[in-house]
Protein backbone atom coordinates (compact mmCIF):
# COMPACT_ATOMS: atom_id res chain seq x y z
CA UNK A 1 0.00 0.00 0.00
CA UNK A 2 1.16 3.53 -0.77
CA UNK A 3 2.51 5.70 2.00
CA UNK A 4 -0.03 8.26 3.21
CA UNK A 5 1.18 11.84 3.72
CA UNK A 6 -0.73 14.55 5.56
CA UNK A 7 -0.49 18.16 4.39
CA UNK A 8 -2.30 21.42 5.09
CA UNK A 9 -4.08 23.60 2.57
CA UNK A 10 -5.39 27.13 3.03
CA UNK A 11 -8.57 27.94 1.10
CA UNK A 12 -11.20 30.61 0.86
CA UNK A 13 -13.97 29.67 3.33
CA UNK A 14 -16.73 29.97 0.71
CA UNK A 15 -14.81 27.73 -1.70
CA UNK A 16 -14.34 25.09 1.00
CA UNK A 17 -18.02 25.24 1.93
CA UNK A 18 -19.02 24.76 -1.72
CA UNK A 19 -16.47 21.96 -2.11
CA UNK A 20 -17.85 20.17 0.97
CA UNK A 21 -21.39 20.51 -0.38
CA UNK A 22 -20.43 19.14 -3.80
CA UNK A 23 -18.49 16.16 -2.45
CA UNK A 24 -21.31 15.33 -0.02
CA UNK A 25 -23.74 15.29 -2.97
CA UNK A 26 -21.43 12.83 -4.73
CA UNK A 27 -21.24 10.64 -1.64
CA UNK A 28 -17.65 11.16 -0.59
CA UNK A 29 -17.13 10.27 3.06
CA UNK A 30 -13.95 12.33 3.46
CA UNK A 31 -12.32 15.39 1.98
CA UNK A 32 -9.11 13.40 1.68
CA UNK A 33 -10.64 10.96 -0.80
CA UNK A 34 -12.19 13.79 -2.85
CA UNK A 35 -8.95 15.80 -2.93
CA UNK A 36 -6.97 12.67 -3.80
CA UNK A 37 -9.31 11.95 -6.72
CA UNK A 38 -9.00 15.53 -7.97
CA UNK A 39 -5.21 15.40 -7.77
CA UNK A 40 -5.11 12.06 -9.62
CA UNK A 41 -7.40 13.46 -12.34
CA UNK A 42 -5.11 16.49 -12.70
CA UNK A 43 -1.98 14.32 -12.99
CA UNK A 44 -3.61 12.06 -15.60
CA UNK A 45 -4.82 15.08 -17.59
CA UNK A 46 -1.29 16.49 -17.65
CA UNK A 47 0.16 13.09 -18.66
CA UNK A 48 -2.30 12.92 -21.54
CA UNK A 49 -1.53 16.48 -22.62
CA UNK A 50 2.25 16.05 -22.45
CA UNK A 51 2.77 12.76 -24.28
CA UNK A 52 2.94 10.58 -21.18
CA UNK A 53 1.86 6.97 -20.82
CA UNK A 54 -1.87 6.49 -20.25
CA UNK A 55 -4.56 3.86 -20.53
CA UNK A 56 -8.22 4.19 -21.37
CA UNK A 57 -11.04 3.44 -23.76
CA UNK A 58 -12.08 4.77 -27.15
CA UNK A 59 -15.71 4.13 -28.09
CA UNK A 60 -17.06 4.19 -31.62
CA UNK A 61 -20.69 4.10 -32.78
CA UNK A 62 -21.30 3.25 -36.43
CA UNK A 63 -23.65 1.63 -38.94
CA UNK A 64 -22.37 -1.88 -39.59
CA UNK A 65 -23.91 -2.00 -43.08
CA UNK A 66 -21.13 0.28 -44.34
CA UNK A 67 -18.61 -2.36 -45.54
CA UNK A 68 -16.00 0.21 -46.62
CA UNK A 69 -16.07 1.67 -43.13
CA UNK A 70 -15.56 -1.76 -41.53
CA UNK A 71 -12.46 -2.35 -43.62
CA UNK A 72 -11.07 1.09 -42.80
CA UNK A 73 -11.75 0.58 -39.10
CA UNK A 74 -9.84 -2.67 -39.15
CA UNK A 75 -6.92 -1.04 -40.97
CA UNK A 76 -6.68 1.79 -38.44
CA UNK A 77 -6.88 -0.60 -35.50
CA UNK A 78 -4.01 -2.61 -37.00
CA UNK A 79 -2.01 0.55 -37.71
CA UNK A 80 -2.17 1.32 -33.97
CA UNK A 81 -1.62 -2.25 -32.75
CA UNK A 82 0.93 -1.00 -30.18
CA UNK A 83 -1.79 1.10 -28.51
CA UNK A 84 -4.91 -1.05 -29.00
CA UNK A 85 -4.78 -3.88 -26.44
CA UNK A 86 -8.34 -5.18 -26.77
CA UNK A 87 -11.53 -4.57 -28.77
CA UNK A 88 -15.09 -5.32 -27.75
CA UNK A 89 -17.72 -5.33 -30.51
CA UNK A 90 -21.36 -4.90 -29.47
CA UNK A 91 -24.44 -5.15 -31.71
CA UNK A 92 -26.79 -2.46 -30.39
CA UNK A 93 -29.55 -3.16 -32.90
CA UNK A 94 -29.97 -4.23 -36.53
CA UNK A 95 -28.09 -1.20 -37.84
CA UNK A 96 -25.78 0.07 -35.12
CA UNK A 97 -22.61 -1.31 -33.60
CA UNK A 98 -20.55 -0.05 -30.72
CA UNK A 99 -16.87 -0.83 -30.45
CA UNK A 100 -14.85 -0.23 -27.33
CA UNK A 101 -11.11 -0.15 -27.84
CA UNK A 102 -9.03 -0.62 -24.71
CA UNK A 103 -5.88 1.43 -25.24
CA UNK A 104 -2.56 1.81 -23.45
CA UNK A 105 0.58 3.65 -24.41
CA UNK A 106 1.93 7.03 -25.39
CA UNK A 107 -0.81 9.63 -25.28
CA UNK A 108 0.29 11.20 -28.57
CA UNK A 109 -0.28 7.90 -30.36
CA UNK A 110 -3.64 7.41 -28.65
CA UNK A 111 -4.71 10.94 -29.62
CA UNK A 112 -3.82 10.20 -33.25
CA UNK A 113 -5.77 6.93 -33.14
CA UNK A 114 -8.79 8.72 -31.64
CA UNK A 115 -8.65 11.50 -34.25
CA UNK A 116 -8.25 9.00 -37.10
CA UNK A 117 -11.41 7.22 -35.97
CA UNK A 118 -13.39 10.36 -35.19
CA UNK A 119 -12.94 11.92 -38.62
CA UNK A 120 -13.88 8.80 -40.59
CA UNK A 121 -16.92 9.16 -42.82
CA UNK A 122 -19.65 6.90 -41.47
CA UNK A 123 -18.69 7.12 -37.81
CA UNK A 124 -21.72 8.39 -35.91
CA UNK A 125 -19.95 9.19 -32.64
CA UNK A 126 -16.59 8.67 -30.99
CA UNK A 127 -15.50 9.35 -27.43
CA UNK A 128 -12.37 8.86 -25.35
CA UNK A 129 -11.88 8.25 -21.66
CA UNK A 130 -8.34 8.27 -20.31
CA UNK A 131 -7.01 7.09 -16.97
CA UNK A 132 -3.58 6.49 -15.51
CA UNK A 133 -1.49 3.38 -15.73
CA UNK A 134 -0.57 3.33 -12.04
Amino acid sequence: MAEIVRFGVSLDKDLLTEFDRKIAEEGYETRSKAVGDLLKEYVIEKEFASGGTVAGAVTILYDHHNRDLLSSLMDIQHDYHDSVISIQHIHLDHDNCLEILAVRGNSDSIKKLYTSLKIMKGIKHTSINITGTK
